[in-house]
């Protein structure tokens, strides 16, 4: 199963299952899941070929999407469920497939559509996998040698939470060569759908970025086909990585639709 990190209790609420997108973790939704805690569990996860949980060369959105079924299955009842990027897809093909398992759904900066290939994803893993890690001792060095390959500062920072110095030798806890190698269904959208799926008639949140570009109104028509019942919110100011940009913000979108 998945590896998760939980926060908070159990309470009368349903729990709050949080799955982060591509070169995310478990601990990079920390502090909000952390705040979101205060009166429900809430449980993040590490996708397959992603932080602790287990490698596979199959990463399509389907094997995610069980991968999500498992770890709800094992909780025993339905779940609030939030995904964000990679991680919205996944959440977005889970009720697709499997609705009873799914309370409120929340996707987070994504549609269900295929995105133009444009290769950063690939300079980012190109990057990664040219790394020199075997002699590095601290992630101020391993930043150093990072930043001709990924010069934002922020995207570096990011990348490098998946960069383990502690524990056995230096080494990603990222499948570089899986994401590689499975880009392709990553950036796009499984069509036709697996079979057996059907519109997801619950209620259902559209979060995104008021900068952003990945949740455009030209593609409603294909949300809407699929999620009858979607709503929209952006929030201002914030690009793709909203949760880490605005993250209070962020926060009380998601507090506001899940307490109605």
């Amino acid at each position: 199963m998945l590896h998760t990190i939980r926060h908070g209790s159990d309470t009368a609420r349903p729990p709050l299952l949080i799955v982060p997108g591509l070169f995310g973790s478990a601990r990079n939704w920390g502090v909000v899941a952390k705040h979101l805690s205060s009166d429900r569990l809430v449980i993040a996860v590490d996708q397959r070929n992603h932080g602790d949980s287990f490698r596979s060369d199959d990463h399509s959105y389907p094997a995610m999407a069980d991968d999500l079924a498992e770890v709800i299955e094992a909780e025993g009842r339905p779940l609030d469920v939030l995904g964000h990027s990679m991680g919205g897809k996944a959440v977005m093909m889970l009720a697709l497939t499997r609705p009873e398992l799914v309370h409120r759904l929340i996707v987070a900066d994504i549609a269900p559509v295929t995105y133009p290939h444009t290769g950063t994803n690939e300079a980012l893993i190109a990057a990664m996998k040219a790394l020199k890690i075997d002699d590095l001792t601290t992630r101020g060095e391993a930043d150093r040698r990072l930043a001709p390959g990924v010069p934002d500062p922020a995207t570096r920072a990011f990348l490098l939470q998946s960069l383990e110095l502690r524990d056995g030798p230096v080494h990603w806890k990222l499948n570089l060569d899986a994401l590689q190698g499975n880009m392709g269904r990553i950036v796009g959208w499984p069509d036709p759908l697996p079979a057996g799926a059907r519109p997801f008639t619950g209620p259902t949140l559209f979060l995104y970025g008021g900068t952003s570009r990945y949740l455009r109104p030209d593609y409603r028509p294909a949300i809407e086909a699929l999620f009858p019942k979607a709503e929209y919110e952006g929030i201002a100011g914030a690009g793709h990585w909203l949760h880490a940009e605005k993250p209070r913000e962020t926060e009380a979108a998601i507090e506001a639709f899940l307490s109605r």
